[in-house]
């Protein structure tokens, strides 16, 4: 039997509360602080902040250089987990459904760009963009950020997979219905889920990914984490913050939104 937190002792539930929050507000604390120097009147990065203001705000917006290189990351997030979403669904059905010999290689092929470090990704897709001379081009991020966001979709996938009984599918097929619209109209919903999740990581590690972005990007073509990469090397205002506080705050929204979405999905079911 598990031990619940109220099964514990007063000390121990006490010690439990005080270490999950220690190490909470280690970890949230950078962030609160990157949003609180967003509003800070001073012209650096100063903490605290002498002052409140909006101005930097109003900068980071009014700049065409930081409103391209935000439109070019949620374009390239986008497609990014439009493809890892229609690569990762027939990867997923042919892993757990498959009987080929060497599926599990293949599985170990496709999440091996979460093991291997991301430098190594980065400078093999440059030196291959770069004799094909896609370079600085929308392909290029594109398919660079599919590389890494591959596997977070299929391992989504694949798990939603082996939780949904088949035989349901089976049983509409058994009625009439043929395989694939017995797919499409069963299995599809039953494993929405999952397939949100993938998407949503795909989106999430498109949209934060700054490792591939730099070696892909090009004078004209920026995604947001490199524009802020290359401004950091120039000056410290908290035009910096204010970027850092959308990136923080665009995939807080979304994963509120996938919360959502799964627990009106939890309670149709």
């Amino acid at each position: 039997m598990l031990l619940s937190p109220n099964a514990m002792g007063p000390r121990l539930r006490a010690g439990l509360f005080l270490t999950t929050g220690a190490i909470a507000a280690f970890l949230l604390l950078p962030i609160v602080f990157i949003v609180l120097l967003s509003f800070g009147s001073s012209q650096w990065l100063v903490f605290p902040p002498p002052g409140w203001t909006l101005k930097w705000y109003a900068q980071f917006f009014s700049n065409p250089d930081w409103m391209q290189a935000a439109y070019t990351s949620l374009k390239v997030a986008l497609l990014t987990t439009v493809c890892a979403l229609a690569l990762g669904l027939p990867c997923a059905f042919a892993l757990v459904r498959g009987k080929f010999p060497g599926r599990e290689l293949l599985y170990a092929l496709f999440t091996l760009p979460m093991i291997v470090p991301l430098v190594i990704i980065a400078v093999a897709v440059y030196a291959l963009f770069l004799k094909l001379g896609y370079t600085g081009t929308l392909l290029a991020f594109v398919i660079s950020h599919v590389i890494v966001a591959l596997p977070f979709t299929i391992i989504s996938i694949i798990n939603s997979l082996k939780l949904f009984d088949q035989s349901i599918e089976d049983a509409a097929v058994i009625c009439g219905a043929s395989r694939l619209q017995a797919i499409i109209k069963v299995t599809f919903p039953a494993i929405r889920p999952g397939m949100m999740a993938g998407a949503l990581f795909a989106f999430l590690v498109s949209w934060d990914e700054v490792v591939l972005s730099v070696m892909m990007a090009s004078p004209s073509l920026q995604t947001l984490p490199v524009k802020m990469w290359t401004t950091l090397r120039q000056d410290l205002t908290p035009v910096i913050a204010v970027a850092s506080t959308l990136l923080i705050g665009l995939s807080l929204l979304i994963m509120i939104v996938a919360a959502v979405i799964r627990r009106r999905s939890e309670h149709r079911v």
